[in-house]
Parts: C-alpha cells; sequence; structure tokens
C-alpha cells in the first residue's frame, strides 16, 4: 500500500462473494465504499463540494465522462452507500434518496407529467398524496382518475386509454387496503403507463413491488428504514431508464436532496431493518387477533385477519401482513379520545413504523386535510383510529390496550 504526504492510504480490495448473499447480508454489507483509512462504520461525508485535479476533470464530471461527484446536490459519497444498499435490497437497478418521503413521491410522479398527461392513482391513500394528485397536478393540466378497490374491470375501465403514470399505495394508509399490483402494472403497461407504487406501510422487507410486474417504488424511509424517530428522508428507486431520463434530471434541478448526516444514520438503520419489521409485524398480528375479540370495536384493518377483504391477496403479494392495524370503533369520537388518552405505553404521534407504538386519530390530523366525502370514501369516520405497532413486548401492548378499553 503506498501512503500520500497526507497519510491516506489506500485499503487492500478483498474480492467480492461469488454467490447471491441474502437480504439480511446486504442490509449490512451492501453499498460500502471504504476511505483508504479502512473505516469499519461507514464514513461521514459532510462537505457540500468537490475538488479536481484538472479543469478538464471538472467538464468530464458535469459531462459523465469521469465517475466523480461534483455537489452534494447532485451525489455524496454517504449518501450513495445508502442509495446502493437500499437499491440493492429492493433489486433495483438504481435508487435516489431524497430529504423526505413525500419529496420522494412527488418527485417520482412530476418528473414524468406535463400539462395534458393522464395520472391513474388507487383512492385509498395518505393524505398528502391526495393533495398532490388531486389538487397540485390538476392545477398544471394533468387529469386525474381514482380507482376504489382492486376489481379488474373496474381498473381495466380506467385503463383504456393512454396513460402516463399510475400510482398505488398497497397497503394504503390507514387502514391497510390492498390492492393487485401485478394486474394493475400488466393493465398498465398495455396503454403505456409507468406503475409507482408507495411501499411505506409494507417496507422492502414485506413486499417487493418490481417482483409484481411495477416499474418504479418510493419509501418515506422515515418509516421503517430509519424507524426510530430519528430523521426525515425519502428514496425512489426504478430502471437505469426511468432513473436517468426522468427522475434524475428533476431531482438535480428541484433539489429536494438528502442530507449526508441522515443518509449516515439510515444506513446504521438498515442493518437492523428486517429484525424490527419481523418483531414489529409479529406484535401486530397478536394485538389485531386480540382487538378482533373486543366488543368496543366496530372493525380491525389488518391483513392478517382473514376477516380483512384484502387477506388473500396480501399473502400472494407480501411475505408479511405490516405493522400497522386500522381501528374503527363503536361509540362517538369522545369515546375514542378517552380511549387515547388512557394508554400508558403507546404514545400519540401522527408518525407510523416507528420502533415505538404510536397512535393516532386519523381524522383530525394525518387525513383532517381531506373532506368529510373523502375521508368517508377512504373509511375514516370519526371513530376511527391508526395503530403503528412497535418494538414493545405485545403482552404489555396487549395490557395497556386492555386498561384503555376498560
Amino acid at each position: 500500500m503506498s501512503k500520500d504526504a497526507w497519510g491516506y492510504q489506500e485499503p487492500n480490495r478483498r474480492p467480492a462473494p461469488n454467490w447471491k448473499v441474502n437480504p439480511q447480508t446486504s442490509q449490512v454489507r451492501a453499498g460500502v465504499t471504504r476511505t483508504g483509512f479502512g473505516e469499519t462504520s461507514e464514513a461521514l461525508f459532510l462537505n457540500s463540494g468537490f475538488t479536481y485535479s484538472s479543469a478538464q476533470e471538472a467538464e468530464d464530471s458535469f459531462t459523465d465522462e469521469t465517475d466523480h461527484f461534483v455537489y452534494s446536490r447532485f451525489g455524496n459519497p454517504t449518501v450513495a452507500m445508502f442509495e446502493n444498499r437500499l437499491a440493492e435490497l429492493e433489486g433495483a437497478e438504481l435508487c435516489v434518496a431524497t430529504g423526505s418521503g413525500m419529496a420522494a413521491m412527488f418527485a417520482s410522479v412530476a418528473c414524468m407529467v406535463k400539462a395534458g398527461d393522464r395520472v391513474v392513482a388507487t383512492a385509498a391513500m395518505f393524505s398528502s398524496c391526495h393533495v398532490v394528485l388531486t389538487e397540485f397536478l390538476p392545477a398544471w393540466g394533468v387529469e386525474v382518475e381514482l380507482v376504489k378497490g382492486t376489481d379488474e374491470k373496474v381498473w381495466a375501465e380506467a385503463l383504456s386509454k393512454p396513460t402516463k403514470v399510475v400510482f398505488i399505495e398497497s397497503p394504503s394508509n390507514p387502514l391497510m387496503e390492498i390492492v393487485d399490483i401485478r394486474m394493475i402494472s400488466d393493465l398498465a403497461h398495455k396503454v403505456g403507463a409507468t406503475v409507482i407504487v408507495d411501499n411505506v406501510m409494507a417496507s422492502p422487507i414485506m413486499q417487493r413491488p418490481l417482483e409484481h410486474g411495477a416499474d418504479v417504488v418510493m419509501y418515506s424511509a422515515t418509516k421503517h428504514i430509519d424507524g426510530q424517530g430519528r430523521v426525515l428522508a425519502g428514496a425512489v428507486l426504478g430502471s437505469f431508464g426511468y432513473m436517468n431520463d426522468y427522475f434524475k434530471p428533476f431531482f438535480r434541478h428541484t433539489g429536494p436532496s438528502l442530507s449526508p448526516f441522515n443518509a449516515w444514520v439510515l444506513l446504521k438503520s438498515l442493518e437492523t431493518l428486517d429484525m424490527r419489521v419481523e418483531r414489529m409485524a409479529n406484535n401486530a398480528q397478536k394485538i389485531a387477533e386480540f382487538l378482533s375479540t373486543r366488543p368496543e370495536i366496530e372493525i380491525v384493518s389488518f391483513p392478517g385477519l382473514p376477516s380483512h377483504p384484502g387477506h388473500e391477496l396480501a399473502k400472494k403479494q407480501m411475505t408479511g401482513f405490516g405493522t400497522t392495524i386500522g381501528i374503527t370503533f363503536k361509540g362517538t369520537k369522545k369515546d375514542v379520545y378517552k380511549f387515547m388518552d388512557g394508554l400508558r405505553i403507546i404514545d400519540i404521534s401522527n408518525n407510523l413504523g416507528d420502533s415505538k407504538s404510536l397512535i393516532t386519530h386519523p381524522a383530525s390530523t394525518t387525513h383532517r386535510r381531506l373532506s368529510p366525502q373523502d375521508q368517508l370514501a377512504m373509511g375514516i369516520t370519526a371513530t376511527t383510529l391508526r395503530l403503528s405497532v412497535g418494538l414493545e413486548h405485545s403482552d404489555d401492548l396487549i395490557r395497556d390496550i386492555a386498561q384503555a378499553l376498560s
């Protein structure tokens, strides 16, 4: 190994495994790029810019003739490690990280559409996604149609004419509705549409939409991927064609960049992602089964229950049923608030996918921006709650719910 004047030395490079490693190994190892100091943990590059050995190298960097970082709004070594690791886990050709989940959602759609284009989307979705699709895009001259359910005839009718983008949220927030990704993707591709799936509620551990025909996957990496209440982040993953022709130009010039520090936090979070999500999902299954026995509750919306309309479809396209439960109570909004205030372990918060169990009242918080008619169309009422199940022991969470119900 040779050293320069500053003591920097190139590390010995060991050959990569000559077999396909398991996802649990990728979560820890994929994307690691060590500096000459041979650090074990990923390096944190907080710089905004980069230098060049010559004016020609600078020009070649901006024309992509050479592989060199140019500005952290475009790319950064720490952010790139996170992107490469998540792409490996998702099975995608490229990943670009963003500053938040909504930045990822907006950019994934906006990079493709112009006035006169058409977008078809699932009717049940997070309220900010609903606002982007039904208020912002129509104001720019984009036609948007929302489709309820997973009836193939209904989707075939909606996709019977040219469509630019199909946006799917499955499972949906907050009532965990499931749509058939393969069926919708096949129909969408016949009319030349690009299929984007919001996979936040499932996480890359429980569902891999690209394997079911989708073209693009987006995340709020705040949920599950960090999953510990520390950073905001998002990610968009897809093919070389989509990312290079559509997403990257839009991303580079509008600037929804992820900070290197947040990327470093997410790198460490990915190392434990499957363990956390599996534990949370197991807890959620037990709690959903308990809730389904309680007379105070009218509907438990959780794909792991045979009573859920999407149960069989979820078994087909997911490897687990998620970490979030929709609960519709009997009684009134006042009764629901009394229950929430009576909880001793579960926190009241509008976040989800966290290591701590969190509960929220969607109609007055996360989905309050929507009209009463739109809320009702999604199944959200004044007595609907969303419970994001965390890592606590399931016995303690069930006991907490039981005492609050009493």
